[in-house]
């Protein structure tokens, strides 16, 4: 009886660790955000395991049956589309609930995209701070109007088609001369940092629409 938390790569297939691999072809479950982005990961391992979906959409409903299955003595795997499952992706509502029934739960180390983002900025990260994904519109502007303030490092994700309209909302709130770092598609081919002031960030990739996943780091005041 043990759950059994997989960070997956965030983009090199390579990312995946031994013991992670070993792991998954162990366990008699193996719980995946999306299981076609899942099964070419697995596939991609010779893993064959049977594969339920575990989404933002189903995780509470599909929660009893899961702590049932691990009640029984099996042990199950989480995984996400990719890096860590339970930051920003689902995780955390079955964790709190093995938590709750006294069941074991381990979480390997592994691919989570803000670390490598954070690290490759420059910034002092010594401290900092994580917000996900912003919120879209309730309490976006609270939030921005505390983060202007915050003189920690400050790093979130963002979605390629937001990422334009964020960077020129964010000058107003920091200033054009605030150093930031956007990461694109970290650890893939087309990687791409771009690193200075928010107003000369806004304009490359005014010029240059952004594709993929991206992650946004923000020097603190």
């Amino acid at each position: 009886m043990k759950l059994y938390i997989i960070p997956t790569p965030i983009g090199n297939l390579g990312d995946m660790t031994f013991r992670a691999i070993e792991i998954l072809k162990s366990v008699d479950l193996i719980l995946a955000e999306d299981t076609r982005t899942s099964g070419i990961l697995l596939q991609h391992y010779q893993i064959q395991k049977p594969v339920w979906s575990n989404h933002l959409h189903n995780e509470h409903k599909i929660l009893p049956k899961l702590i049932e299955e691990l009640k029984s003595g099996k042990q199950l795997a989480l995984i996400s589309d990719a890096g860590t499952p339970a930051i920003s992706d689902p995780g955390f509502l079955l964790v709190r609930a093995c938590v709750q029934e006294n069941i074991p739960v381990e979480c390997l180390p592994g691919a989570t995209a803000f670390v490598p983002a954070l690290v490759v900025s420059g910034f002092p990260i010594n401290r900092f701070v994580f917000e996900g994904f912003l919120p879209p519109k309730k309490g976006r502007h609270t939030l921005l109007t505390q983060l202007a303030e915050e003189t920690r490092c400050i790093v979130f994700y963002e979605s390629p088609h937001r990422l334009v309209k964020t960077l020129l909302e964010l000058q107003n709130y920091f200033g054009p001369e605030r150093p930031v770092c956007v990461c694109r598609e970290l650890s893939k081919k087309f990687e791409e940092h771009q690193i200075g002031p928010l107003s000369e960030v806004y304009t490359y990739y005014e010029a240059h629409p952004p594709k993929g996943e991206i992650v946004v780091v923000i020097h603190g005041k």
